[in-house]
Parts: C-alpha cells; sequence; structure tokens
C-alpha cells in the first residue's frame, strides 16, 4: 500500500504550494487567498520510485463555525485516513494562536505528526525553528515550498525506500473510470457525489460556491473502479469577481476534458437556463460522453414536472443520444439507475471497430444515399477507420470531401451511431481527400487559354522552336 500524507494548517500557510511539489503537478489551485481550498484533494507523489499519497485539506483555525466548520471536519477526516501527518506552519508569522489549538487537536487525536516549517527561505532556520519549539513536537522540518527547497530531504527521512524500482503508471493517479460532477454552483452537485459515495467525502453546505476545486475521489462498485470528479459550480462571466473562482472555473474545464463520462446537473426547480446550455457546449467540445441529470425533483408537483419535461423535449433535442435522469440526489432516488447509463456511455467512448466493419458501414450508408453533386463531378467516399478514442473519431478518405455538406455529415454519424449502437458520446468525423498523382499532369484549360497559349507559342513566346517542331512530329 502507498503511504498516505496529510497536510493540515491554517489558512495560507502554504499547503497547495507544498502539495504541488509533492506531486510535481499544478492540480491543486495555488493563490494568497485564504480558504481557497475547501475540500480533501487527492494527489499522487514520487520520490525515489517510493509512491505516494498526498491529501490537501482545507485551513483549520480551531472554531471554526457553519461552512468553516465543515471544512475543519473534512480536514480532521484527512488525519484519520493519513499514514503520515505533516503540521504546516508560517516561519514568517511566527506561532500564532491558531498554530497551539491545532497543536492540541493533533495530540488528542492520538495521530503523530510532524511539525513543518515553511517559508524559511531568507531567514536564519535555527532562529525561526526556536520559536516553534513551545509547540511540543519533536519532529521538525524546514521548508521552503515555494523553492522546493528542503522538500526532497524531507521526504528521504519520511519515506521507506521500496526494494524493488517501480514506474509511475498514469492511469493510477485516477482509475477506472472517470466521472466529471458539472453545473452551475449550488445546483446538488456535492449532494450527488456524496450520495454516489455513500459518504459525505465532500463539504456540502447551503452556500452556492462552497467547492472551489476539482476533486478526484476513487472507489469501487460493484466490481468496478470509479473516479468521481467533483467540481466548482460554473457561473456567467459576467458574475465572476474574484481571480480564485477564474481558476476554479478553468479546473472545471480541465476535469471535463479529464473525464471519460461527464454528468451535467440541472436544478429542475429553476428550469434549464442559459448557462446550462453553455456547459454543455463544453462538454460537447471537448468530445466527452454526457449524461444529463435534473435534480431536485422531488417535492414538485405533476404541472411543473411536465413543464420541465417539455422544456428538456425542446431544448435538447439535439442531444437525443445523451439518457436523462429526473433525479434527488438529497434522498437518493433515481441515482443508481445512472450507473447503467455512465457503463455504457464509457464503452462506446472506449470502443475499437475494426477497419474493414467501419468501410462496410459507409458503403451501406453510400448505397441508401449517395454524396451529392459538386461542379458536375460526384463526391466519392472510398473507406473509414478508426482514429482514436474518447471521443471516438471515424476518418473518411475519398475525393472532395471538403465539399461534403453538413447535412451529409450529420447523415452519416446518425448511421455509424445507429449501426455501432454508440450510447451517450458524440462521434468526430474526418474527411481527407485522396490527392491525385496524375494531376499536375492533367490538362484544365478552357478553349480560350488553350488559344491563348497556341497564339503565345506563335509569336515564340512558349516552347522553343526545335520543342515545338519535336511537339509537331509526335
Amino acid at each position: 500500500m502507498n503511504p498516505v500524507i496529510a497536510l493540515v494548517g491554517r489558512p495560507n500557510v502554504g499547503k497547495s504550494t507544498l502539495f504541488n511539489q509533492m506531486t510535481r503537478s499544478r492540480d491543486a489551485l495555488v493563490a494568497d487567498f485564504p480558504g481557497l481550498t475547501r475540500d480533501r484533494k487527492y494527489g499522487e507523489g514520487n520520490y525515489e520510485n517510493q509512491r505516494f499519497i498526498v491529501i490537501d485539506t482545507g485551513g483549520l483555525m480551531g472554531d471554526e463555525l457553519g461552512l468553516d466548520a465543515a471544512m475543519a471536519k473534512q480536514s480532521l477526516q484527512a488525519v484519520e485516513e493519513a499514514d503520515i501527518v505533516l503540521f504546516i506552519v508560517d516561519g514568517r508569522a511566527g506561532v500564532m494562536p491558531g498554530d497551539r489549538v491545532l497543536a492540541d487537536q493533533l495530540r488528542r487525536s492520538g495521530r503523530h505528526a510532524h511539525l513543518v516549517i515553511n517559508k524559511t527561505d531568507g531567514q536564519d532556520p535555527n532562529l525561526v525553528a526556536s520559536d516553534f519549539y513551545a509547540l511540543g513536537f519533536q519532529s521538525q522540518f524546514r521548508i521552503a515550498a515555494s523553492h522546493n527547497r528542503g522538500v526532497r530531504s524531507m521526504l528521504e527521512i519520511l519515506l521507506p525506500t521500496p526494494e524493488e524500482d517501480a514506474e509511475i503508471d498514469g492511469a493510477h493517479n485516477h482509475p477506472g473510470i472517470r466521472i466529471g460532477i458539472v453545473g452551475r454552483p449550488n445546483v446538488g452537485k456535492s449532494t450527488l457525489v456524496n450520495r454516489m459515495l455513500g459518504e459525505e467525502r465532500v463539504v456540502v453546505y447551503d452556500l452556492p460556491g462552497t467547492t472551489r476545486d476539482s476533486i478526484y475521489i476513487p472507489y469501487e462498485r460493484m466490481g468496478q473502479e470509479y473516479t468521481l470528479i467533483d467540481t466548482a459550480g460554473v457561473r456567467r462571466r459576467k458574475n465572476v469577481r474574484e481571480t480564485v473562482e477564474k481558476f476554479s472555473i478553468i479546473k472545471t474545464l480541465q476535469a471535463i476534458d479529464d473525464a471519460h463520462v461527464v454528468i451535467l446537473v440541472i436544478d429542475a426547480r429553476e428550469g434549464l437556463v442559459d448557462q446550462d446550455m453553455h456547459l454543455m457546449g463544453f462538454v460537447l467540445s471537448a468530445g466527452r460522453s454526457l449524461v444529463i441529470a435534473i435534480n431536485k425533483w422531488d417535492g414538485m408537483n405533476g404541472e411543473d414536472r411536465d413543464k420541465v419535461k417539455e422544456q428538456i423535449r425542446r431544448r435538447l433535442d439535439f442531444l437525443d443520444y445523451a439518457d436523462k435522469h429526473y433525479i434527488s440526489a438529497l434522498h437518493g432516488s433515481g441515482v443508481g439507475v445512472m450507473y447503467e447509463s455512465v457503463n455504457a456511455c464509457y464503452e462506446s467512448a472506449m470502443a475499437k471497430w475494426p477497419t474493414n466493419r467501419l468501410t462496410t458501414i459507409l458503403e451501406d450508408a453510400i448505397a441508401q444515399h449517395q454524396p451529392p453533386m459538386v461542379h458536375g463531378r460526384r463526391i466519392k467516399l472510398r473507406y473509414a477507420h478508426q482514429g482514436g478514442s474518447n471521443p471516438p473519431t471515424i476518418v473518411v478518405h475519398g475525393n472532395q470531401t471538403d465539399s461534403l455538406p453538413g447535412a451529409y455529415k450529420r447523415y452519416l454519424e446518425n448511421s455509424f451511431r445507429k449501426v455501432l449502437a454508440v450510447t451517450g458520446t458524440p462521434i468526430r468525423f474526418e474527411f481527407r481527400s485522396s490527392e491525385n498523382p496524375f494531376a499536375h499532369k492533367v490538362d484544365r484549360m478552357t478553349p480560350r487559354q488553350k488559344v491563348k497559349k497556341d497564339n503565345d507559342e506563335k509569336k515564340g513566346g512558349g516552347k522553343p522552336k526545335k520543342a515545338r517542331q519535336k511537339s509537331l512530329k509526335r
């Protein structure tokens, strides 16, 4: 088992910066803004072929209420999950009252913690460390996370050296089917995540914008591995004020790109709004499989439900291939059924098809409805092969493919989708025209151009005399 390291401490002491150094990534948001990390965030690191898991947590002050209390609960759960607890303090600020409170909480938890004094660059490390001896931690490290100083030597002491070398496999970072949960703020994304997991893994609080980062949560259900990606709510651009929230939107779009299947959560009581449509556009542009969850379905009367269904049917007619589920994340109704759609979407997105089968489907589609004529010549489509997965990409070769109308491309997509039984995922097509090796030898001049050429040659402007005579003999 890979060791688990939890990073805890007051807000703005550099936990997320240390997280990024340990995982060699930009997976955690980093900004000079207290309270940025509100949930547990998991990352995988490697030092000297020893893999480990890092948990970044929200800042703790020791006397949290309301939302801060929910954040504190997440951090304390991370401490319970960890094999190694790193208590991060700010070397420039010195010992703060919140540090003393947290030190007492860690001692009461019974977990052995190591004191990590961050931001020691430009200072006398021994002088800085002397202030923190009063906290009573025997194990102490002095680092500058922003410059990656002291981090490697700390890991060398904390981590056991593996007996055999092992390579890092990127797939282990986020195993199984990656499910991205996206939607506007306060539509119930985190509630849905907790319902799908069966535990309170992310902060759920009645306040828009609670989740500011993307949280990757691996788990297993009925023998199948999944990774849930809980993302920050995306609001309209004019409503984005804080720089931190702008970074959160970027993380949401990155999470969409990283997912195999995206579950778009819509608030049934507010109906389908423009921002929901924009999010769908992001998902489709990324080529990801889509499942639509209309949440908060409980408590609505029959008339309101009919209005929502009619709106969904009318505005999402172009997404007839995406499954739609009417659910209550709070009570769990309809949530379990979504896994069938998720699994079917994943199988379609990652499917592999042989070239002969795709070419046969193409030939059958052409036989039923031939491509149109362009400039008196019919467009010819010869064969097809697969060009990639997630999204499934089909490459079609032929002549004059650049002139193929959009309506015929949609006809081909529907034909392939029907025969291949593709569910929930868009199919991308690439059309490539074959080059004619004899194109440079084909005389494409009009009669008027030929007369002009003959006149030029007679006047000496064309081929040399000997060449013209040789041409005439032929």
